[in-house]
């Protein structure tokens, strides 16, 4: 039998009942759709994660305080305070798998301008920490190494910090007060807006770490330093050196717990992309769930179907169809409905992850509808149609042509 005439005669047979095959179909609609909208959302997730680690700065590398234990309580990371700008500086002269480094201490302080004035965070830091953040001045420049020498009262500004203190007034060269204490602005940052809703990355000011440390916490030592790697590949290189570095400067015996961490952010965000490709197969998998239920009730109407037609099967055969004939019909058929169910479903999904993003509970997230998704969801909605639709099929075209019409 023609595939063409195959078509046309499946097409027709639909079409008797309209409402009933609409509404087989739409188990497949709702199957796909849900497939690709929740695929979307895992897509969307792994994105957002792998954009903010981008944003943080490549190849990146954090050296934290480590913990601390007295008589058997662990007062957690921070619990040392034996973190210098020395160890900074040795770091970046003594390892050569590292770049850059930038010594860091952080507290928070009431800032005023006029009579506006606002409580932000205070990031001391050190001249390459725009390069190893990945973070561009917008507006002016940053501080030099002569400022951090000095310990300079300057300051480079935030955009939320601008925004609040000064509006639309050009803020590079004016003065403000921190504490009292009066900094001239030499830059603004470019915003990075919020991470993972959590904060406000642009409402920060950062002055040079020595001026934080002797004026504004009066400390002498860092509350963590930044360190770029040469490379990507390297970072794993740089993490060794660095641990073997800060042993000796420490003078902390073999066998002896580190009074510091080093984080690598390369494998923190392999970790994060691992855990949402988790969640985005998880919520495939649940949402294909519906699609096999479309596939149940693509079976149940074409048994009904052969049920009905009996003694048009039976007529077919009497006039020369063969059993391959009638299976491929009804299997014709089955498919014809899952495929149009399929691709109503295809941009009833991505109109759905486009809506989603305006739900409360999804707002967070952006959706990224794959065209991988797509095609999966598309192929299988085929394949449950071939795979719910040839039992039927089968069974119609075993049937008995005298028995059949005979049926009344």
């Amino acid at each position: 039998m023609n595939i063409m005439r195959t078509g046309k005669v499946a097409l027709r047979a639909l079409g008797r009942n309209k409402m009933r095959s609409f509404l087989t179909a739409l188990g497949i609609i709702i199957g796909v759709g849900a497939v690709i909208s929740m695929v979307s959302i895992g897509e969307g997730a792994k994105r957002g994660v792998q954009d903010r680690f981008d944003s943080m700065g490549t190849n990146l590398l954090f050296v934290s305080p480590g913990s601390r234990s007295a008589r058997g309580v662990h007062t957690g990371f921070g619990g040392f305070n034996t973190l210098k700008p020395e160890d900074a500086e040795a770091i970046e002269q003594q390892c050569d798998a590292v770049k850059y480094t930038s010594p860091s201490v952080n507290t928070r302080a009431q800032v005023v301008y006029g009579n506006k004035n606002w409580n932000t965070s205070i990031q001391g830091t050190g001249s390459r920490y725009p390069e190893i953040r990945n973070w561009e001045v917008e507006a002016g420049t940053y501080f030099e190494e002569g400022h951090i020498r000095s310990g300079a009262k300057v300051c480079v500004l935030g955009s939320e910090v601008k925004k609040n203190l000064f509006e639309d007034e050009d803020a590079v060269g004016k003065v403000i007060r921190v504490n009292k204490i009066p900094f001239r602005v030499l830059g603004v940052l470019k915003s990075k807006g919020e991470s993972g809703g959590w904060f406000n990355r642009d409402d920060m000011i950062s002055v040079p770490y020595t001026t934080a440390m002797k004026r504004l916490m009066g400390r002498d030592y860092l509350g963590s330093i930044d360190i770029q790697a040469v490379s990507m590949e390297k970072t794993q290189e740089a993490q060794r050196q660095i641990q073997e570095l800060l042993r000796v400067r420490h003078k902390i015996a073999p066998g002896a717990e580190d009074d510091f961490q080093v984080r690598n952010m390369a494998e923190v965000a392999e970790g994060a992309a691992e855990a949402t490709k988790i969640m985005t197969i998880l919520l495939g998998s649940i949402a294909s769930i519906s699609l096999l239920v479309g596939g149940i009730g693509i079976m149940n109407i074409m048994l009904v179907s052969v049920t009905e037609r009996i003694r048009e099967i039976g007529i077919r055969m009497a006039v020369g169809a063969r059993e391959k004939d009638i299976l491929l019909q009804f299997l014709t058929e089955a498919v014809v409905l899952s495929v149009m169910g399929g691709l109503v479903g295809i941009f009833f999904g991505v109109g759905l992850s486009k809506l989603l993003v305006h739900v409360p509970v999804f707002s967070q997230f952006k959706t990224a509808v794959s065209p991988n998704a797509i095609a999966l969801a598309f192929l299988f909605s085929a394949s449950v149609g071939i795979f719910f639709g040839f039992y039927p099929a089968r069974k119609a075209s075993r049937l008995d042509p005298i028995e059949a019409l005979r049926y009344e």
